[in-house]
């Protein structure tokens, strides 16, 4: 019996007046929150509710950065109530529009743009103050998901001492090019499955409780080289110019020239999409989500095609090409 739903019908009956209305799923994230759609039954209005174990979740942390958000003039749900005790939260319905399911050739241009507009203001104007930092041992606790869960759990695969080293090596790398960026406010999962078309003020940001005062270039990959969607890298490397430009233009980019900037831009992206692939693998393996499972493929791609470009990595791209693509493919995943 799931005692939780039955506690979030009580508490919305509670909150709603006992107006009459309908409840129904409509997302499990990858991690322990999960949300319901609520359906007035005068057919005007929905709400979102998120149901957030405070044992696991802390939905004192999504208000606080909700409110930054929403100071800086960005597009997040409304708080219409709260009960932070049991971990639910009330929120306004930015709609069912997410950038995943509506991004196509044709319109492409005009949602990134709209993207990268957000994201600049979001790195602009958010307050940083008492953000956790995304430092060396965060990094590095996210680089071990890589090697945990899908080298050794998902794939049994043991590393030779050289292929160890070689990752040690990159993982270094990975590491120096962080802490040399310029640090701003981080969303870290600002991608096509958290951004909403949302009429005149696209888009709609969701899932930014995470959020840390990290690397200016980690939002920007996590949008353009998606886990969820590819595009050519040529269109890619505009959009990142494009950004370039206007990031300069806002001082958020001091003293980086293009060249280092395309070179933080692959880097942060390979750590990115190393974390990202023991994310999926641990969702698969720990809390028994295999959907993702499906997303690996193209989130390692993305590594294999970088890592080529940059020598001081070259190895963790070949590792992944030689060895866990090949296994991959046989039905590991």
């Amino acid at each position: 019996m799931d005692t939780r739903f039955q506690e979030i019908n009580q508490w919305l009956r509670q909150v709603l007046g006992h107006q009459p209305f309908a409840i129904e799923p409509a997302s499990a994230d990858a991690s322990f929150r999960r949300y319901f759609r609520i359906r007035m039954q005068d057919g005007a209005r929905t709400f979102m509710v998120m149901d957030a174990p405070p044992q696991r979740e802390d939905c004192a942390r999504y208000l606080a950065i909700a409110q930054r958000l929403q100071q800086a003039g960005l597009n997040v749900p409304r708080t219409e109530a709260a009960d932070l005790e049991r971990g639910f939260l009330l929120l306004t319905d930015l709609g069912t529009r997410l950038y995943l399911k509506q991004l196509c050739a044709d319109n492409a241009e005009r949602l990134y743009g709209d993207a990268i507009a957000a994201l600049l203001l979001m790195q602009g104007r958010v307050q940083t103050d008492r953000l956790p930092v995304f430092g060396s041992e965060l990094l590095q606790r996210e680089l071990a998901l890589f090697r945990d869960w899908l080298l050794e759990q998902h794939l049994g695969l043991r590393l030779t001492t050289k292929q160890e080293n070689h990752l040690v090596s990159s993982f270094g790398c990975l590491s120096k090019c962080f802490s040399q960026q310029p640090r701003v406010f981080v969303h870290r999962d600002y991608h096509s499955r958290n951004l909403v078309c949302n009429g005149e003020r696209n888009p709609g940001i969701l899932d930014f409780q995470d959020a840390v005062l990290g690397p200016v270039t980690y939002d920007l990959i996590s949008l353009l080289r998606d886990c969820y969607i590819k595009w050519p890298e040529d269109r890619v490397t505009l959009w990142c110019l494009d950004y370039f430009r206007q990031a300069r233009a806002l001082r958020l980019l001091p003293n980086m020239e293009e060249q280092e900037f395309v070179r933080c831009v692959d880097l942060t992206g390979v750590q990115r999409h190393l974390k990202a692939a023991g994310i999926f693998c641990r969702l698969y393996h720990r809390d028994g989500k295999p959907g993702y499972l499906q997303d690996l493929p193209r989130t390692l791609s993305y590594v294999v095609e970088v890592a080529a470009r940059h020598p001081p990595i070259a190895a963790v791209g070949e590792l992944i090409a030689n060895e866990v693509m090949p296994r991959l493919g046989r039905g590991c995943a």
